[in-house]
């Protein structure tokens, strides 16, 4: 057990600490630890008992995590620690984020060894995850910053309930976050996983608007508990009115796990009915995942869709003479739009939001991009809208689809 000094705690009148990190405030006597259980009280002091060590690494596509908009087809190299601020009673990674014991943390990593390990392996990004990194954010934190040393990105996949304070420093680390919006009432929140919905909604409104962190968003859609037409639509048209239309959202499957085990796996209709409602209030990019689904499981360009539209109106034998040649010109047509978002040799003249896929983060686009990749040394906090990225391999089938790596 590590006691690295834990940040984001104040002393009380009564003698207590309260620690910051997080809305549940957990006030601690000498010697306790709070409900994620590995930040503790030691000698009036609040240490991060997990620091250094993780429970285990893994190589995994950046769509598994998932991010389909974040240097899609790229690998991640991923790895959590023990312990969880929420208390989800449908947790589908219980035995690590539950963990009282510390021998599940098996693996010791320095953060300059973490970034050695990601850049030699030719992963574009490290992602913290398998538990939330809110409850670990000062070696979180250290990573990101011997990550970004090298070149290497940093991905957080969390629930967003942290703290107004910690908040600020945490995601000024990070490049991108998947954030679990997990269900759209208080209810639910309060009775299946022992939190509030409203710091969540905050996390979501501040990483959209006040930072340059590239943002997607992924609901676990629950037989019975979420998964009604009413919440689903009052969701979508929340993330389209709040953070807009081009957020990548993402519907999964429930399995039967932890506490929840009464219940049937979500059906793939299902997600395929929160998909639709979804897209009818207006988001451009909603997928579905934990299911074989080929339309919610493939990236689309929504720039290389438009040629693959005009390239079949093209084709159509119903159009003659004067109405063939008033379709607009497909010079640069599917192969042109590939070329445009490969591009990595500095921006286009005037290449704007939308123009590269609408916010898929592949290719330079925006000469506000800084040196050390997306989001870092840009000071016009761009949004989601508008973010570059990198070169990425696509594969485009014949009807204009282009499929990003591996579907999640």
């Amino acid at each position: 057990m590590s006691n690295h000094p834990g940040r984001y705690w104040h002393t009380l009148d009564d003698g207590r600490i309260q620690c910051d990190l997080c809305p549940r405030d957990c006030r601690l006597h000498e010697g306790q630890r709070g409900a994620c259980f590995v930040r503790q009280r030691v000698d009036d002091k609040m240490v991060l008992t997990t620091y250094g060590r993780s429970s285990g690494f893994c190589i995994d596509p950046i769509e598994k995590k998932p991010l389909n908009h974040f240097f899609p087809g790229s690998s991640v190299l991923s790895f959590g620690t023990a312990g969880c601020n929420l208390a989800c009673k449908f947790c589908q990674n219980w035995d690590i984020s539950k963990s009282r014991a510390m021998d599940i943390l098996m693996d010791q990593a320095s953060p300059a060894a973490i970034a050695r390990a990601a850049q030699s392996r030719g992963c574009k990004s490290v992602a913290f995850t398998y538990n939330d990194p809110v409850i670990f954010a000062e070696y979180a934190m250290d990573v990101a910053d011997a990550c970004h040393a090298v070149g290497v990105q940093t991905v957080a996949v969390t629930a967003g309930y942290i703290g107004i304070e910690a908040r600020r420093d945490f995601y000024a680390k990070m490049d991108a976050a998947n954030v679990d919006l997990k269900g759209f009432t208080d209810d639910f929140y309060v009775k299946l996983c022992g939190a509030r919905l409203q710091p969540v909604l905050d996390t979501l409104v501040y990483l959209r608007h006040e930072t340059a962190v590239w943002l997607e968003i992924t609901t676990l859609l629950i037989p019975g508990k979420n998964d009604s037409r009413e919440e689903i639509e009052a969701e979508c048209r929340w993330i389209m009115r709040e953070l807009g239309p081009d957020v990548p959202l993402h519907f999964t499957s429930f399995h039967p796990d932890h506490k929840m085990t009464d219940l049937h796996a979500t059906p793939a209709s299902t997600l395929e009915r929160a998909r639709a409602i979804a897209l009818r209030a207006g988001l451009r990019y909603v997928y579905t995942g934990n299911v074989h689904d080929i339309g919610g499981g493939t990236t689309v360009l929504r720039r290389v869709q438009q040629a693959a539209d005009r390239a079949r109106l093209a084709r159509d034998p119903r159009l003659r003479g004067d109405a063939r040649r008033a379709l607009p010109p497909l010079r640069r047509g599917i192969a042109g739009a590939l070329r445009a978002v490969r591009r990595a040799d500095g921006p286009a003249p005037g290449a704007g939001a939308g123009e590269y896929g609408g916010g898929l983060r592949v290719g330079s686009v925006l000469p506000s991009a800084g040196e050390g990749g997306p989001g870092r040394g840009d000071s016009s906090r761009r949004r989601n809208s508008a973010a570059p990225g990198r070169r990425c391999d696509w594969r485009a089938r014949p009807d204009g689809i282009i499929a990003a790596g591996v579907p999640h």
